[in-house]
């Protein structure tokens, strides 16, 4: 039970790593789980199962690209809850998904290059602005914990955006993790290789060759196969709990060795 009576608020909800994050906070013995999304009915549907999971749970439609979409999220939550204790950034969004191709630093629209920065970087600043507050109330180890990606160390091709943003939520989780110390707010991330999640799917599915993008993203793990949302939700729940209650500023890889070594199978 390392999440005993924590109010947890998770962004980008609805499916894949922030699902099965929300679903294993509840596991965990979270009192609340708040799912912020923009996809509706599958929103819906997750905080059913996070209920079923033991906490109670409310999915909250957010524009993670939308300031006051952020702030009503939040504020919703501490209002309904009555305060906020994990904050988990997990919400993305990738050049390919939105362009339905793989794009070049010379070809990707300006605009796309805007949505992944908002959604990825400036929402986990926004969202930790906006909750700084309520997790200083808190008497229950408050914690951030930010979804980074092998894409902060490394380039892959058709994400030059997302590389970015990743990137840069590294650098913000340090700062902070500096800024809000004097709280005793803890602030991780974590770095997860190819995991299985209708996002891979959508990468792999819009590549020109499917085949090399298979190598591409997960040829390069050292444990052959795709990781598994569960296995990222572990890591997260771990890294917002008093067992990691040393930890703070660090970026923590998920990913199969990819980091390890240079080669592909």
């Amino acid at each position: 039970m390392k999440l005993k009576d924590r109010i947890v608020v998770v962004t980008g909800a609805a499916q894949g790593m922030g699902r099965a994050i929300a679903i294993e906070a509840a596991r965990q013995g979270a009192a609340w789980v708040t799912l912020a999304d923009v996809q509706e009915d599958r929103g819906a549907t997750a905080a059913h199962e996070v209920e079923r999971a033991g906490a109670k749970s409310i999915f909250i439609r957010t524009d993670l690209s939308n300031t006051e979409s952020i702030r009503h999220m939040i504020d919703e939550t501490a209002r309904l809850a009555g305060g906020i204790d994990v904050l988990v950034n997990n919400a993305g969004v990738t050049d390919d998904g939105l362009t339905g191709r793989s794009p070049t630093i010379e070809d990707l629209p300006e605009a796309v290059w805007d949505t992944v920065m908002n959604v990825n970087l400036k929402a986990m600043w926004l969202a930790s602005k906006f909750a700084a507050p309520w997790l200083r109330r808190s008497t229950k180890s408050p914690a951030i914990v930010n979804g980074a990606s092998v894409a902060s160390s490394v380039a892959y091709p058709g994400l030059p955006a997302y590389a970015a943003s990743k990137g840069g939520g590294v650098m913000l989780t340090k700062a902070i993790a500096l800024d809000l110390a004097d709280a005793g707010i803890r602030c991780n991330a974590y770095a997860p290789g190819a995991i299985d999640t209708p996002m891979l799917s959508h990468s792999v599915e819009h590549a020109q060759d499917r085949e090399k993008a298979r190598a591409r993203l997960w040829g390069t793990h050292l444990l052959e196969r795709l990781g598994q949302p569960e296995e990222v939700a572990k890591l997260v729940c771990f890294l917002a709990s008093d067992e990691a209650s040393f930890s703070t500023g660090s970026t923590f890889s998920i990913d199969a060795g990819t980091l390890a070594w240079r080669g592909v199978h």
